[in-house]
């Protein structure tokens, strides 16, 4: 017995009606206005011919306000698996030609279903957020799915990589999804994310505002630090996408792609000498010394416009995936400050959770003063970088370029925090607090007495950094493993990763930590 030829055509049929989404003539809309379709982008971030759709035939619940008789195409959102450079992903993409890409019960219940499916195989998921919000015609039925989509994100996390796109709107309560994923990737035109927007603002504060400025891309990658990437457009976000998989592990029982290779190149590089100001008080670019450090100058910066004043991304040293931290001191000086140390404790604990072994590089003066930090809770939010430093297991190397004053020094990973080796460079200086201002407190009787105060400030200075901020008085005392060359630092890293490569580090047993939230 043979499957009948009507049987075929009408699968086909109704595939070609699901697939063709709110219809032929809004494709080509959206398509025109240089806006990719939910199966536009599932197709751009998959190899060809290996996307499986899950949930293609299923329909949208009963709700009795209108939508009972209607076809929603695969209810609005496209859920599947396939393979991203060879690494199996699961991913789901919200279909706006489809009742504006409403979440309804069983548009949730498709995400939900694929999350649960990515959790069990130990698979990344990626998400494209392009929705009008809860479906309104499905009332409490909706805000249900919504708690089911977001408990599931909280029992992925630490356990797959979740990485959001936010390629439309994603308003309300439907923000919240991304906002517990590990990455979120914004593409710069049409897309808004917010809980409230412009009109609602203003009917309850009286405050004008635009939509750029409470939801935009560029707002949320400076200022609410929410966003991580900007992208210039969906293809450039699907790239991004593909980048940082390609640098994370497929769960958090695995290691990350490192490419290791027979031999370490232990190579000198005598540029790095060269980089180094010979006025301690110059602003050193830490981007030039990261692009010396990694390999072919290859580094992902996460939250590039969030927090300047620390840098943070993935990279590989000699096929080694590391995460980077480092100070930057053209920003604030390098001086740590609430959103940075938001920035560098979230990126440290992702790190840890998916066993990438950490580089962090020191040109710290310190936390910085002022009274907007204190009320601001800087105490708690600096907190929050020494707790991510000192429950992280994986290797940890700290290398101190220049400065390491007072709590900083500390707060960058240092031997007491569990770095597994501490380098410094032989112009390092680290102590309680930088020279000039130790010397004004301990020698102010005789700085005050000297005929000339300047000449005399420069010989304490000098004399201070020599006794008491010297590298080898803290190698002296077993707080840095060596004191290098600029010129040896990649090959010391290269090296030392792969001893650490097999690291095991148990904690005392306990339900988990109580971070400085």
């Amino acid at each position: 017995m043979t499957l009948s030829a009507k049987a075929i055509e009408e699968l086909r049929r109704k595939r070609a009606a699901v697939a063709a989404g709110g219809g032929e003539d809004k494709l080509r809309e959206r398509r025109e206005k240089g806006i990719l379709t939910a199966r536009d982008r599932l197709a751009a971030l998959f190899q060809p011919d290996t996307f499986q759709e899950v949930g293609m035939h299923v329909r949208h619940g009963e709700c009795g306000f209108g939508l009972q008789d209607k076809e929603l195409a695969a209810d609005g959102v496209v859920t599947g698996t396939g393979y991203v450079n060879g690494q199996l992903v699961a991913a789901f993409s919200q279909d706006f030609t489809v009742a504006a890409g409403t979440l309804g019960r069983m548009h949730a219940q498709k995400i939900v279903e694929l999350m649960k499916f990515a959790t069990k195989t130990g698979i990344p998921l990626v998400a494209f957020k392009d929705s009008g919000g809860a479906r309104i015609q499905e009332s409490v039925d909706a805000l249900s799915g919504y708690g089911h989509v977001f408990y599931q994100n909280v029992l992925m996390s630490g356990v797959v990589p979740q990485i959001a796109v936010i390629c439309g709107p994603c308003a309300g309560g439907a923000s919240y999804s991304p906002a517990l994923m590990d990455f979120i990737v914004m593409t710069r035109r049409n897309a808004q994310m917010f809980i409230t927007g412009p009109e609602v603002i203003k009917a309850v504060t009286g405050r004008a505002t635009t939509m750029d400025e409470v939801g935009g891309a560029e707002m949320h990658a400076s200022v609410s630090g929410n966003v991580h990437f900007i992208a210039e457009d969906e293809a450039h976000a699907v790239a991004i996408v593909q980048r940082i998989l390609s640098y994370l592990p497929s769960n958090n029982t695995e290691d990350p792609p490192h490419e290791l290779h027979t031999d370490i190149a232990l190579t000198r590089d005598e540029e790095m000498n060269e980089l180094i100001p010979n006025d301690p008080a110059e602003p050193m670019d830490v981007r030039r010394i990261i692009g010396h450090l990694v390999d072919d100058g290859d580094f992902l910066e996460v939250h590039v416009a969030f927090a300047r004043n620390l840098i943070v991304g993935f990279a590989r040293i000699e096929g080694v995936v590391v995460g980077l931290v480092a100070n930057q001191p053209t920003e604030m000086a390098g001086a740590l400050d609430i959103n940075a140390a938001d920035k560098g404790a979230r990126f440290i604990r992702f790190c840890n959770v998916f066993n990438i072994p950490l580089v962090t590089l020191v040109d710290v003066p310190g936390f910085l003063p002022g009274v907007e930090q204190e009320r601001g809770g800087i105490i708690r939010h600096g907190a929050k970088l020494l707790f991510a430093y000192a429950s992280c297991t994986v290797p940890k190397l700290t290398i101190i370029l220049r400065k390491a004053y007072g709590g900083s020094y500390l707060a960058m990973c240092s031997q007491e925090m569990g770095a597994d080796f501490v380098y410094a460079w032989p112009n390092a200086e680290i102590a309680v607090m930088g020279a000039e201002g130790a010397v004004n407190i301990l020698y102010r009787k005789e700085l005050a007495e000297a005929e000339d105060r300047a000449a005399r400030k420069a010989e304490l200075v000098a004399q201070y950094r020599a006794e008491f901020a010297s590298p080898y008085l803290s190698a002296g005392r077993g707080y840095i493993t060596d004191v290098i060359e600029p010129a040896e630092t990649r090959g010391v890293l290269a090296l030392s990763l792969r001893k650490l490569l097999d690291k095991r580090e148990l904690r005392p047993a306990k339900k988990h930590g109580n971070i400085p939230l």
